[in-house]
């Protein structure tokens, strides 16, 4: 009897899982604003508690923190807006460049490899064309209706409509304490990735602009907010960010020493900041296993394309917290950190 109960119970599980994870997808314009909205959320509780401590109205702590967030999104748009001016400002210097260089590796392919290309057709102007910017209206509208979803789940979040201690409790852990204890564990933890990735994602943004103004490369505001935007999804970001600049700096600089040293300087930053520093501020209880990082990139990049690929080392921190506190399935948790958990050695 038993046995036939832990097979029905193994057959349903493999049931749901793949249910689950359909769900997901399919409702991802539910589930990824309501997952990144608690991350902002949880960044904004110290705060929230600070301001309840000072007898701050619950309602007016929350406008506080939605006007701080209106006030970086903000910025952000500004730091869009100035580097979109310098591109237009440049562009009638660095297009007729870049399709000089194009035209060269046009024909250096053309006679090394046999590759042909369409002759009558601007190369760069082909990226431009309306037919291949048609989708811009969709995708704004798609980003603007994220946004505001976002917004009103943080105001859920801050206002504890959804309070996932209390979800915690009563679905996963059900006991008081575990859950006490594992909501503040998830709260520090993602408070200080969110922290220090906001800070090495700035510092990388910042260096790779300078280097950039050092090396005369055109766009240098576009390449750091580049660099920093693209510096949130774990590892591969990085790749991305050095791989499209080199590229570009083809177009800019000569094929000689200047070009080398540039791309050296570039990767000399993702490296500092992303392979030493970033380590460093997270501390040692915070690693994850590079596999486990891979294959939930992987994964949630899948089923969620970007915004999956920022969120992916978040939601693997949050997983691996709660399988910790089951000694069931502390083995998953250790396989995800590449080494034993914290409470294992306790």
């Amino acid at each position: 009897m038993l046995d036939q109960r832990r097979t029905t119970n193994i057959l349903l599980l493999i049931i749901a899982i793949p249910l689950v994870f359909y769900l997901l997808k399919i409702l991802s314009f539910i589930f990824i604003p309501l997952i990144f909205s608690m991350f902002i959320a949880l960044l904004f509780l110290p705060l929230m508690r600070w301001l309840g401590r000072r007898n701050v109205p619950k309602y007016i702590s929350i406008v506080i923190v939605l006007l701080l967030v209106a006030g970086g999104l903000k910025l952000g748009i500004e730091l869009i807006q100035l580097s979109s001016k310098e591109i237009l400002a440049t562009k009638s210097e660095f297009f007729p460049k870049a399709e000089a260089k194009l035209a060269d590796l046009r024909l250096y392919l053309s006679d090394s490899f046999g590759i042909e290309f369409e002759q009558d057709k601007n190369v760069l102007g082909q990226f431009f064309e309306k037919e291949n910017l048609g989708t811009t209206i969709g995708f704004l509208r798609k980003f603007i209706t994220m946004l505001l979803m976002t917004a009103f789940f943080v105001v859920l979040w801050l206002a504890e409509s959804i309070n996932v201690h209390k979800l915690l409790n009563n679905t996963i852990l059900k006991q008081k304490h575990t859950s006490i204890k594992a909501f503040m564990k998830i709260e520090k933890d993602l408070i200080k990735f969110i922290k220090v990735k906001f800070l090495v994602s700035a510092l990388t943004g910042l260096f790779t602009g300078l280097m950039c103004v050092f090396f005369d490369v055109s766009f240098p505001i576009f390449w750091g907010l580049f660099a920093f935007a693209i510096n949130f999804v774990q590892m591969v970001g990085s790749f991305i960010s050095v791989i499209l600049l080199s590229i570009f700096a083809f177009v800019e600089l000569d094929p000689t020493s200047t070009l080398l040293f540039f791309i050296l300087s570039i990767t000399l930053v993702q490296v500092i900041f992303g392979a030493i520093l970033e380590p460093i501020f997270m501390g040692k209880s915070f690693s994850i296993n590079i596999i486990a990082v891979l294959v939930m990139l992987m994964f949630w990049g899948f089923l969620w394309g970007i915004p999956g690929l920022i969120m992916a080392i978040p939601i693997t921190v949050f997983v691996k917290i709660i399988l910790e506190q089951f000694p069931s399935t502390k083995v998953i948790a250790s396989l995800l950190s590449g080494k034993e958990t914290q409470l294992e050695k306790l």
